[in-house]
């Protein structure tokens, strides 16, 4: 039996929750951006009124407001918008027990076993629609159908979206008429530089890849060859998977600068508190990991600079000031002394806390207690209540940190 697959996609999300909020936007374009303020001002969301000015999601709000002085700017809701993506969740959970978050605003429905419940996979998508729309105050979802993931996906973005009824199906029926003349830059997991790539070899169109020698793919790029290769192919057997996300590889996490930082004791006080949001949250997740990543770029993104590189650690640990001690390694070593936009730490590695193998040279029980004490402060005061004094100076980020989820206000 084939599998029916859904990605739904919510048109907009950001901006249409917002407008959902505000009715006395309706006829309004409306775009929801970082602080104008401050470097943060990118376009997150951009409501179909403010893309017919050319307005699109990344673009400097500045460059925005050229396009259309006239547009509602909004600072987001991150808090918000994650309640909105949960409600649509138990949403799509009443079609289907097999429900994959791929992001905030889309979802992969696998929908195989509801259709006779449900009736035709059309009708399902409507239905799908209309509760959304009704239970939201105004988002609206597309919905790409496949046998599989890549062909919902790509039916989702490369066609529903432009469709009158937001719905479009692509199996192995149709993709070389619809989805093989499309640029390959338009297959998912074709990124600009092996776009480029593709390019010089003379593959302009996903059909072009598709009916490109396996051969010459695998030899060129191994199993990420044959992987694009099975894509433009429309072949991904991969299950909709609801677990996907919880089993960790890495905890990492990055941050904007306000402003470049250019001395050494500025992006030591960033790296310490990076490093200490790594270790809480691989402490909250239960985990121990032993390898180190550090990413920096430059001030311009237009002409990135900086560097990514990894160390690894004697012994696994969930404290920190030992990824603090290693990422400060890293800088020292690579740093090429040019202004720093953004910073990133991760740690990988990772393995279960209670498998944990006891160093003779480290004082295991000592920093066991201190994570102990901080955490708990952590969670019944917030993460403004205690914090490393190097924070106090000009370069600290953590009070404003704070007023923030993944970046963002929320």
């Amino acid at each position: 039996m084939e599998r029916i697959i859904f990605m739904a996609d919510m048109q907009s999300f950001y901006a249409s929750i917002e407008k959902s909020s505000h009715p006395e936007w309706a006829d309004c374009p409306v775009v929801v951006s970082g602080d104008p303020e401050k470097r943060s001002g990118i376009i997150l969301a951009a409501c179909p009124l403010a893309k017919k000015f050319g307005i699109r999601a990344t673009e400097p709000l500045w460059q925005a407001r050229q396009k259309c002085p006239q547009a509602v700017v909004i600072r987001p809701r991150m808090q918000l918008y994650i309640d909105m993506s949960c409600a649509i969740t138990e949403i799509l959970e009443k079609y289907s027990g097999t429900v994959e978050i791929f992001s905030i605003d889309e979802q992969f429905i696998d929908v195989t076993e509801s259709v006779g419940l449900f009736g035709d996979p059309f009708l399902m998508a409507r239905n799908m629609q209309r509760e959304i729309l009704q239970s939201t105050g105004g988002v609206y979802a597309r919905i790409g159908i496949g046998p599989n993931k890549i062909l919902a996906k790509m039916a989702c973005d490369a066609f529903a979206k432009g469709n009158a009824d937001g719905i479009f199906k692509l199996d192995q029926s149709n993709i070389q008429k619809k989805m093989w003349p499309l640029a390959v830059k338009e297959l998912f997991g074709v990124g600009s530089r092996m776009n480029r790539h593709l390019d010089k070899l003379g593959i302009q169109t996903i059909g072009q890849l598709a009916r490109f020698p396996l051969d010459s793919l695998r030899k060129r790029w191994g199993i990420n060859g044959e992987l694009l290769h099975r894509l433009a192919n429309g072949i991904d057997p991969s299950p909709v998977a609801p677990d996907t996300h919880q089993h960790q590889k890495a905890v990492g996490h990055n941050m904007t600068l306000p402003h470049d930082y250019e001395t050494l004791e500025e992006i030591k006080v960033i790296l310490l508190e990076l490093s200490e949001e790594v270790a809480r949250r691989t402490r909250r997740h239960g985990y121990f990991g032993q390898t180190v990543s550090l990413g920096i770029r430059g001030a311009d993104f237009s002409f990135p600079t900086g560097f990514h590189r990894q160390i690894k650690l004697l012994s696994p640990t969930d404290y920190g000031m030992d990824i603090y001690r290693a990422a400060l390694i890293l800088l020292k070593r690579h740093w090429d002394q040019s202004p720093v936009r953004s910073a990133s730490i991760t740690l990988s590695q990772l393995a279960p806390a209670d498998s944990q193998q006891l160093n003779l040279f480290d004082t295991p029980l000592k920093k066991e207690g201190l994570n102990r004490a901080m955490d708990h402060i952590y969670q019944k005061y917030g993460p403004t209540a205690m914090f490393r004094a190097s924070s106090l100076k000009a370069a600290g980020q953590v009070h404003e940190r704070a007023e923030k989820i993944g970046g963002h206000y929320k």
